[in-house]
């Protein structure tokens, strides 16, 4: 990790430069995909797959066969694993359900809202170097508390045409419907469109390499929703002398082995401890399976150093991470100053794979800085808010007149018309 000390506020944005490519890079191959599955549907998702997976599928629809197969392929342990995880997972999204909401705004006059189900939602899985079956967890539980009625599930096929026995059973455990083969640029324009073997879908969610994540931002051109940009994994860890400099080296690390293109830095205001963890990072560096990956990832990562917390949280903001740890002696200072990230965590004993798998959280986090403007997956994601309203004949009569004037105001003498009308009769 490069070590910078005191940057000028000037500078942040350079400093801070993810490593990504550019969206113009990317968009021509995005359109390209679109336009081939828009025409040719399922022809068209087997030539991606056979371009990008390297592997011809007799069909991408997973069979109960496979499922069945794959669920007496899963170790017990993980099994169990995956039951503690969906327990908190369950407890902490339907704890996010609310009552309807009435109000009698004027004598006669009745609003309420209410929360209805997305009732066709098409989920994302990543697959390539590391099948997330979390993800299966992070976006299905959601999906099945908020009365999702179809709850279709697609991830790239690895060599032998098959999906991880343990991705197969999460999905099945947490009530998807469909459960889809396929992965990449060509899942996504799958789920836009709707192909003879994939259902079209309202709204998309999950995580994915730069090109799923424009993918799933061309998908809004067409008219599906999608729960946010959700791109490569970065972490930002703010510490000072009273942090474990192994545990930190050992968070930052743990985002860094996702891909080469992660991103991880680390914000402190001791050059002692910045110098402690980039010693534990190359120990324990050495050790991991998926060292080449990690390492391509901590050359893209930043250690920065700065005067005081109140810079440090400046700079944090600015850079809006997706996950965030906080490990000071003026932890509450960040808590309650943090405006743009994805999730926090905080203290010692509290990693970030801690979220990443079984607190109960959402890991299924915005990326590249739109911590700005949006929030991680939650209950709300995979719902909508309808509102309604009924006014009696007191009510009409109380706010009539103030509409009349408005509509007339905005020239628009049907709106006034239809109070008038009404407002007639009752006299």
């Amino acid at each position: 990790m490069k070590t910078i000390e005191n940057p000028q506020q000037k500078d942040w944005s350079t400093i801070l430069e993810r490593p990504t490519k550019k969206v113009g890079d990317i968009e021509a191959t995005v359109n390209e995909i679109f336009t081939d599955i828009q025409e040719n549907g399922d022809a068209a998702v087997a030539k991606y797959t056979k371009k990008f997976d390297n592997i011809v599928l007799d069909t991408s629809s997973v069979s109960v066969s496979e499922i069945e197969a794959a669920i007496a392929l899963v170790p017990q342990a993980l099994k169990e694993a995956i039951q503690v995880a969906k327990e908190n997972i369950t407890k902490f999204h339907a704890a996010q359900k609310t009552d309807k909401v009435v109000v009698e705004t004027t004598k006669g006059v009745s609003c309420w809202q209410e929360k209805r189900p997305i009732q066709k939602v098409g989920l994302y899985v990543p697959g390539g170097t590391a099948p997330l079956l979390s993800t299966v967890l992070m976006l299905a539980i959601p999906a099945q508390i908020a009365g999702c009625k179809e709850i279709v599930l697609c991830s790239p096929p690895n060599k032998e045409g098959k999906l991880p026995p343990a991705i197969l059973y999460a999905a099945n455990l947490c009530g998807v419907t469909k459960i889809i083969k396929v992965g990449g640029i060509q899942a996504i324009a799958a789920y836009t469109f709707g192909t003879a073997t994939i259902p079209q879908v309202y709204k998309i969610f999950g995580p994915g390499n730069q090109f799923v994540t424009v993918a799933k931002q061309l998908a809004t051109k067409f008219g599906v929703a999608i729960d946010m940009p959700a791109g490569p994994s970065e972490l930002l860890v703010v510490a000072d002398d009273s942090a474990n400099a192994s545990y930190v080296a050992s968070d930052l690390l743990s985002q860094a082995e996702h891909g080469a293109d992660s991103q991880v830095i680390l914000v402190s205001t001791s050059k002692k401890l910045i110098a402690a963890v980039s010693i534990e990072i190359q120990k324990q560096l050495e050790v991991l399976p998926r060292v080449a990956i990690a390492q391509q990832a901590i050359y893209n990562s930043k250690s920065i150093f700065v005067e005081n917390d109140e810079i440090a949280l400046a700079l944090i903001n600015e850079y809006g991470p997706e996950h965030f740890i906080v490990c000071t002696e003026n932890n509450d200072f960040y808590i309650d100053n943090i405006a743009n990230v994805g999730s926090v965590f905080i203290g010692n004993y509290t990693p970030e794979s801690a979220g990443d798998y079984a607190s109960g959280t959402n890991h299924t986090l915005p990326t590249n800085g739109f911590t700005k403007a949006y929030s991680g997956v939650n209950l709300d994601s995979f719902t909508k808010s309808i509102t309604f309203q009924e006014i009696s004949k007191e009510g009409i009569q109380n706010i009539g007149k103030s509409i009349e004037i408005m509509a007339a105001a905005e020239g628009l003498q049907a709106h006034k018309n239809a109070v008038t009308l009404r407002l007639k009769d009752l006299k």
